[in-house]
């Protein structure tokens, strides 16, 4: 009796943890494959969440502009007229082929650029060598050589415009003091984009400066102290040392300073309005001019398409270059 008591009641224990066992088994669980793929997912979605306004701002005032340009560069689009739009096609790019002014503007822009640009790497290079060395208020120089950089090129384009005044003139009463005559400056056709010049490398030269400096900082010193034993003089250490470590910073400053230089705007529509004689209306003037002084808003686009491939070329050009540093130093 005993045992069949006890056989029952381990039956009837057996039957009543049954169903408990079997709903911890059927318990769902989530691998960790789909919790890695779910946090995944809530990463990306507020990683494009703080990505959107950069997004926004980028397709509203780059990509939209870039795209309307291309469209309106086959028009005839002429701003007083937005509802009297016709497709000319490649109208806009064959006139520019034949437009004087254009090549004007192009070959003053690239004599500005040809120019600027090894000046303003050149003296950009001798201030960080100058200030690279322990020397008594360095710090005072190196704020005073950046501080054009700092300042609005509106502003400093105004100011630089009094200091070329022919008449009273900062610049020329400093010539006067030496008994060197009066310079015409910006109302000289053979001397106003080479001022223009002077000012730009002046302006922006500080920031050049800072990015040399910190190649130099980075050369390694044990390569002086070799070419010390070695018996090295000043010029053999600059010319073995210093400007093979500075190769891709002065590669880089290079393509800057020449997208930079063929984007030059501000100061001939300040100083000079493009003048005298159209000597210092460069492309970007040219373009901008064409746009919303004669409201030629297809013809502009062209000019604007056309710029936009040069400077691209320029790109490929700079990508290619690094490549090839890039190789040689492995």
């Amino acid at each position: 009796m005993n045992k069949f008591t006890d056989s029952s009641a381990e039956q009837i224990d057996y039957n009543t943890q049954a169903p408990y066992q079997n709903k911890v088994q059927e318990t769902p669980h989530k691998s960790p494959k789909k919790k890695m793929k779910s946090q995944k997912f809530r990463e990306a979605i507020t990683g494009y969440m703080f990505l959107a306004p950069a997004l926004i701002l980028l397709g509203v005032f780059l990509l939209y502009p870039m795209g309307a340009a291309f469209y309106y560069s086959f028009t005839d689009f002429y701003i007083l007229r937005p509802d009297d739009i016709d497709f000319i096609w490649f109208e806009n790019f064959r006139y520019i082929i034949e437009d004087p002014q254009f090549k004007q503007a192009l070959w003053n822009t690239l004599y500005f650029t040809v120019i600027v640009v090894p000046v303003q790497l050149a003296v950009a290079l001798g201030l960080a060598l100058l200030i690279n060395k322990k020397i008594r208020f360095r710090a005072f120089f190196r704020t005073a050589f950046f501080s054009p950089v700092v300042m609005s090129l509106v502003v400093v384009s105004i100011l630089w415009t009094f200091m070329y005044n022919p008449n009273e003139g900062l610049i020329n009463q400093l010539l006067g003091m030496v008994g060197i005559p009066k310079q015409p400056f910006l109302t000289s056709p053979d001397q106003a984009m080479n001022s223009i010049i002077v000012m730009s490398v002046w302006q922006g030269a500080g920031f050049q400066m800072m990015i040399f400096l910190a190649g130099l900082q980075n050369i390694p010193g044990h390569l002086y102290e070799a070419a010390d034993i070695d018996g090295g003089n000043a010029w053999q250490k600059f010319w073995h040392v210093t400007l093979p470590g500075l190769r891709n910073v002065a590669l880089f400053i290079f393509i800057t300073i020449t997208i930079a230089a063929f984007k030059l705007l501000v100061q001939p529509m300040i100083m000079t309005q493009g003048g005298p004689l159209g000597t210092t209306k460069s492309l970007v003037y040219h373009i901008y001019e064409t746009g919303f002084n004669y409201r030629d808003v297809g013809y502009a686009s062209a000019m604007a398409v056309v710029f936009t491939v040069m400077v691209l070329i320029i790109t490929i050009v700079q990508r290619i270059l690094v490549r090839e540093e890039g190789g040689a130093g492995n």
